[in-house]
Order: C-alpha cells, then sequence, then structure tokens
C-alpha cells in the first residue's frame, strides 16, 4: 500500500470510528436535557477525557507545533496557556457554575440576573464565538487534506462539516460525550508516538536544537511558492529561483545576496544538498534566537504581544462556550472540580509531545519554514524524518489524529451553537435543537473558504478566545463573585467587550493592516487585542453596574447560596431547559 493509500485508510478509519461510536450514543439520546446536557450524568474522568478531546482542536495539534517551528520559545505561551486556563475554571468558575443549574450560558446569565434582554445579548455572544472558533476548525481540515493526499482545500471543510453535523443532530451531547472522550485518546496516541519516534532519532544524530540555524537541507528540495512570500536568507549560496524574485521573472536565478527577498506566487525555490534554508522575515533567523523568550510571534512590539496572549489564553477558557457546557454535565458541583483538575492532568500530558514535534519539524522539515505554512509540520515530519514503511506509518497515524481533532472540538462548538440558538431563538424542543445545528454547522463553511487573513491556526484559535476573554469571561466571573452585577452592567460589558474583540478579530482574520502603518502598533493590537479589550470589559461592567440604572436582583442573596453552598445542604434547584 503506498503512502498516500495507507494515509486515505487512516482517515477514512478515524472518521468511520467516530460515526460509530456516535451512533452508540444515540441509542440513549431521548430528551431534551440529553441532547443539551447528557441528562448531568456524566462522570468525572468520563467527562474529563471527553472536555480534552474537543478542547484540543486544529490549535492544539497542528498550530502550536507550526509555531514553535517557526517562532521557538515565545510559541510556548499558547499550550501553556491554553492548559493553565483550566486552573482558573477550575477555581472560579466550574462549581459554582454548575450548582447554579443552567443549561447554557445564556441561561446562567439568565438566572443570575433576571434578564431576558440579557440572556438574549449573551447567546449572540455564545454564537460568535463558536462560529470565531470553529472556522479554523474547518480550515484545518481543509489544510490536512490537501497536505496528506493533495485534495482542494474546500474538501476538508465540506466532509468534516457533514460528518459533524450528522453527530450532533443524531444524538447531541450524550452521543458526542462518547465520540470525545475516544478521541481523546486516538490523538494522545496519534502525536505521542511519532514525537518519541523522532525523540530517538534526535538523540542518535545529536543535533544541537540552538546550534547554527537555519538548518540545512540533506538532499536537493524544491519548494513550491503558493503565495507571495518575503523571506530572509543568512547564507544565499546553493538558492535558485524561477518565477517571480523581488518583482521580476527569472529562470534559475541565483539569490544575489543575503537579506529579505520577495518570491512571487507560482515560483519555484530549488536548494541543493547543504543548503541553509531562508525562513520567512519575521522568524527568527539562527539557532540562537530562535531558542530564546522575547521576539514575540513576528512583527514589531513582542512584550506586549506575549502579554495579550497570556490574557486571552488564561482567561478565555473561562469564557469558551464549549467547554463551559461540558460542565453542566456533571451531577453536582464536586464533580464539576475533580474534572476540571482532571483535565490539567490530560492536557500537560499531550502538550508534552507537540512541542517536541514543532523542535523536531524544524530539524527534519525546514522546506516549511520557507513558506510559513509550518501548520503543516505535525503531519510531514514523520514521513521526513523516516524514509519507507515506517514513515508511512507514522504520517497515517498522524493522520488518523488530525482528523479527530477537527471533528471533536467541531462538535463541541456546533453543540454549543444548537443549544443556544434552539433554547433562545426557537421554542426549545428536540426537533430545534436539530434544525439549529444544521444551520450552526453550515454557516462557519464558506467563512472558512473566503477567510484570507493567512493566519496560523493557534493564532486564529487564540483570537477566538481573545474574544470569550472578553465577554463571558467577566459575565462568569463577575456574576459569580460579586453581588453588585446588574443587568444593565452586564449587557454593556458583553457589548463593548464583544465590539472592541470582534471587530479586531474579524480585521484580522480578513487580512488585517499593514505592519508598516504607525509603527506597527494597529497591527499588533487588531492581532492581539485581549490585553486592551479584556480589562476594558471588565471596567465596563463594573462601572455600568455602579453608576447605571437598576440594581441587583433582590433575591442576590438566595442566587449565591445556591451556588456556592454543597448540594448536600439542599440549596440547590435544577432549571429545566425552555420548550
Amino acid at each position: 500500500m503506498t503512502g498516500s493509500a495507507l494515509t486515505a485508510a487512516a482517515l477514512l478509519a478515524a472518521a468511520v470510528a467516530t460515526v460509530a461510536i456516535g451512533a452508540y450514543g444515540v441509542r440513549l439520546s431521548r430528551t431534551t436535557s440529553d441532547f443539551l446536557v447528557a441528562s448531568r450524568s456524566i462522570g468525572p474522568r468520563w467527562n474529563a477525557a471527553a472536555i480534552s478531546g474537543e478542547y484540543l482542536s486544529a490549535a492544539s495539534f497542528l498550530g502550536v507545533a507550526g509555531l514553535i517551528a517557526k517562532y521557538g520559545a515565545d510559541a510556548l505561551w499558547y499550550p501553556v496557556g491554553f492548559t493553565a486556563g483550566y486552573l482558573g475554571l477550575l477555581l472560579f468558575v466550574a462549581a459554582p457554575l454548575r450548582r447554579s443549574g443552567a443549561y447554557t450560558v445564556p441561561d446562567f446569565a439568565e438566572f443570575r440576573l433576571g434578564s431576558a434582554r440579557l440572556r438574549r445579548v449573551a447567546m449572540v455572544v455564545v454564537v460568535v464565538v463558536c462560529v470565531y472558533y470553529i472556522v479554523p476548525q474547518y480550515q484545518g481540515a481543509g489544510l490536512a487534506l490537501k497536505a496528506l493526499l493533495g485534495l482542494p482545500v474546500w474538501v476538508g471543510p465540506l466532509v468534516v462539516g457533514a460528518i459533524v453535523i450528522a453527530n450532533v443532530v443524531a444524538g447531541g451531547m450524550r452521543s458526542i460525550t462518547f465520540v470525545q472522550a475516544f478521541q481523546y485518546w486516538l490523538k494522545l496516541t496519534a502525536i505521542a508516538i511519532p514525537a518519541l519516534a523522532l525523540l530517538g532519532l534526535f538523540a542518535a544524530d545529536r543535533v544541537e536544537l540552538g546550534g547554527p540555524l537555519p538548518p540545512t537541507v540533506g538532499a536537493p528540495t524544491s519548494v513550491a511558492i503558493e503565495t507571495d512570500v518575503v523571506v530572509q536568507v543568512a547564507r544565499p549560496a546553493g538558492i535558485t529561483v524561477t518565477g517571480t524574485l523581488d518583482g521580476t521573472p527569472v529562470d534559475a536565478q541565483p539569490i544575489p545576496s543575503a537579506g529579505e527577498h520577495t518570491l512571487g506566487a507560482g515560483s519555484t525555490l530549488t536548494l541543493a544538498a547543504g543548503t541553509a534554508t531562508p525562513v520567512v522575515a519575521g522568524t527568527p533567523s539562527s539557532g540562537a534566537d530562535w531558542i530564546e523568550s522575547g521576539g514575540g510571534l513576528g512583527g514589531g512590539h513582542p512584550l506586549y504581544q506575549v502579554l495579550s496572549i497570556i490574557v486571552a489564553t488564561f482567561l478565555g477558557t473561562m469564557g469558551l462556550p464549549h467547554v463551559l457546557v461540558r460542565f453542566y454535565t456533571n451531577p453536582d458541583g464536586r464533580a464539576a472540580r475533580r474534572t476540571a483538575l482532571a483535565v490539567i492532568a490530560l492536557l500537560s500530558l499531550f502538550y508534552l509531545f507537540p512541542t517536541l514535534l514543532g523542535a523536531f519539524a524544524r530539524l527534519y522539515v525546514p522546506r516549511l519554514l520557507v513558506t510559513g505554512d509550518a501548520d503543516a509540520a505535525v503531519l510531514l515530519a514523520p514521513g521526513s524524518a523516516f524514509a519507507g514503511a515506517a514513515g508511512q506509518l507514522l504520517g497515517s497515524l498522524v493522520a488518523a489524529g488530525a482528523i479527530a481533532a477537527f471533528l471533536a472540538t467541531s462538535s463541541g462548538l456546533l453543540v454549543s451553537i444548537a443549544g443556544a440558538l434552539s433554547t433562545d431563538v426557537l421554542r426549545g424542543r428536540v426537533r430545534d435543537f436539530r434544525v439549529a445545528a444544521v444551520v450552526g454547522g453550515l454557516i462557519p463553511i464558506p467563512l472558512s473558504l473566503a477567510t484570507t487573513g493567512g493566519l496560523e491556526l493557534s493564532r486564529s484559535v487564540g483570537l477566538a478566545f481573545a474574544v470569550a476573554a472578553s465577554t463571558l469571561c467577566p459575565l462568569l466571573v463577575l456574576g459569580i463573585w460579586w453581588r453588585g452585577l446588574t443587568a444593565f452592567g452586564a449587557t454593556c460589558g458583553l457589548v463593548v467587550g464583544g465590539l472592541l474583540s470582534g471587530t479586531a478579530v474579524t480585521v484580522a482574520l480578513a487580512g488585517g493592516i499593514d505592519e508598516d502603518v504607525l509603527g506597527g502598533w494597529p497591527a499588533v493590537l487588531i492581532g492581539y487585542p485581549a490585553a486592551i479589550s479584556v480589562p476594558v470589559a471588565f471596567a465596563t461592567m463594573i462601572l455600568a453596574s455602579r453608576l447605571g440604572p437598576g440594581s441587583a436582583p433582590a433575591d442576590v442573596a438566595q442566587i449565591f447560596a445556591r451556588m456556592h453552598v454543597p448540594e448536600r445542604l439542599g440549596m440547590g434547584i435544577e432549571r429545566v431547559p425552555r420548550g
């Protein structure tokens, strides 16, 4: 069997297993509660695996390694933040949120502040956050199928969208719980085995990561340039270009000098054996720069970039609808806390391996540094490092894990979209959930194909984290811990935080702005909005609650008792879904 046939078989097997396990869960899905929160019957261990399965998205499976390959130490803030966010969720949100008895985040908003208007605003925010998050999943699917099988990029979103819609429509939350728990262990296996294999090869080769990078290619290599790209050339010897070089048509033209050069779309870059690989301009061009922190992720103002990444990833987790809805499925608040603790352990284990693969991809797939398409590093590194059947088997295993990443996260996001739309726009019946799931699954497909920003997957998902951190995180943290929050203040905070972060994210995904304008600050603020939008959202909620009309609900003491008093004391009352 050829490598492509083996990869296709692995992708098909992962997809079939997903559908089969989802079909098994369908037998248990009957009521609205089954579809929304699995009838609150999922234990901590099973739920932790399911949360980890849906949380480890394209950004985690592919994007983290890609960013580390390109930017080095500063990219580590993404996996650190993705994991550490659960510590905040464990300490401040998980148990009180479960004790509220809510079914969705909008349901919690109405429970806490008694406002139907706030509930509708929260519903819109939930849908927007989920759409921003699901678009990179579909894009990652297109990237994976193109890199692995040479298929057009539009095939991935259609295939993943169809499978996800089918699973969610058929069985809702209870069905995808089984699917996502299985997919966590599949993804862990699919990324751990290749990473450990490359670790053994790296140890045998005795290569220094901080050595004289950019790395050299071991054999003559041709790199197809699909979009215009500016590269930094450290040593031009052995590099020729056919196509467009610095705006001039050329045929097998050597690069004349070190420095930055522009390669036009459709060009071919040829590297002789032993040639130093050019890197995308703005990324570290030496091993010492790559392995040290402080350089940011390209562009100016690296300290602000890192600070904003920390704010977005640490706080964004507390506002992600598809993560929060998982804690509604626990039997009680104690189980919710135990679930969050288990998730931290599972994520910490997983993120060891994309970190290793990112470092090794820089050594074994250096051609990705030329085009900037480093998101394909996890997919291509095993086959590039190992020849023959070993490389094909490792590559097919990674392919199965990649498709599981797209399916698991997209499923969780679609449940959140369907839950919000069915209970707040429609009548809340099972039929309404299914209609909302179809609509919510179809909308991101054209958006994923139309988005032209060219951002790495982790950065795209990081922008969704920024919106969640600027909207739902302040609502939950203040709603759970501050009695003075009012419906007017919460609404103002959601609107202001949503407009600031949402506008920045939309512009960034659509292509951003020129880095050279005003010293690059506008581009940096658009690409990394959380350091500004999150504190503004918190401040708006507090000030509007203090100075605006209205007051805290009259029964706020009873509400707080329900959220913070252990269930065994009998204060909790389960809410029922609308309809």
